[in-house]
């Protein structure tokens, strides 16, 4: 690894192996990463949290090469060959969807549980550079695929990185109280009403036993309701998720305890069916 400066004195760079040396203009300054290097030619970093995270990248994160870590003034620029997985923001704030999911239950669940399934996903494909490649849907479409040794960990992690995605993703501030359109149609060929697939959803996310999820799902042009148990996601089956529900007592206990029932019905209230139906009809022919 090689430590460079550009000339104007605002740009830190890190070069591993596979970066060409005139990458930037400037010197080579030393073959190793001293404690300086948390300086700018004489300017620190005016953040000490940012600064122990360059020394922290510094140190750790720059073993395979092609990675390249700017500091230009007061942002931090990760580039590189690596598509990492990252955490979404969420389209709403942790308290919009009170009274039916609490704030602390959503601030937890996202950045604490969540967060953790996206750092093992990163993790365990550190090294496997062509899977790096790929979106999430495909790795988890295609797990035989997966070299063995990290098969586990990108099935349970993978899954539980993209099972969150989508269930954000569903979930609003103000929403409607049913589905229209094609996707009504939909679920009224398929289960005879909205109050039928209602209580045919929430039976199977009842009855799931432990820890687990509840799904709508496109298979075969044709909507299902399946459950799955721990993060395991329905794309490794074939099928299209267009719905999902978490069951996972970390999803609720903090408000709802014991009271799966009581969860799974307010729960109906913060769906977003604009944001199923868009998820239905790119999965449809």
């Amino acid at each position: 690894m090689t430590f460079f400066t550009a000339h104007s004195g605002n740009i830190l760079a890190l070069r591993c192996k596979d970066v060409e040396p005139n990458k930037f203009q400037g010197n080579p300054i030393t073959k190793s990463i001293p404690s300086r290097c948390s300086r700018l030619r004489g300017k620190e970093m005016h953040d000490l949290s940012r600064q122990r995270r360059v020394l922290k990248l510094a140190r750790h994160s720059f073993s395979d090469g092609g990675l390249i870590l700017c500091y230009n003034a007061y942002s931090l620029i990760l580039k590189g060959n690596k598509n990492m997985f990252e955490l979404p923001k969420l389209n709403y704030k942790y308290d919009a969807l009170e009274p039916y999911l609490d704030a602390k239950t959503m601030e937890i669940h996202h950045t604490k549980h969540h967060q953790a399934y996206t750092d093992k996903l990163n993790t365990a494909l550190e090294s496997q550079e062509s899977l790096l490649q790929k979106s999430i849907e495909d790795i988890l479409k295609d797990l035989e695929s997966i070299p063995e040794g990290i098969r586990t960990a990108v099935r349970n992690n993978g899954g539980g990185y993209y099972n969150h995605n989508l269930f954000w993703e569903i979930m609003g501030k103000d929403m409607a109280s049913k589905p229209e359109g094609k996707l009504l149609d939909a679920i009224n060929d398929a289960f005879e009403s909205f109050e039928l697939f209602k209580e045919k959803f929430t039976q199977l996310a009842l009855t799931q036993f432990g820890s687990g999820w509840a799904w709508l799902v496109v298979q075969d042009n044709k909507l299902e309701i399946i459950s799955t148990s721990n993060q395991d996601c329905p794309l490794s089956d074939g099928a299209h998720p267009i719905l999902c529900l978490d069951v996972w007592e970390h999803a609720y206990y903090l408000k709802y305890q014991n009271k799966r029932p009581e969860y799974i019905e307010n729960w109906f209230n913060v769906i977003n069916w604009k944001k199923v139906q868009e998820i239905y009809e790119a999965n449809t022919k």
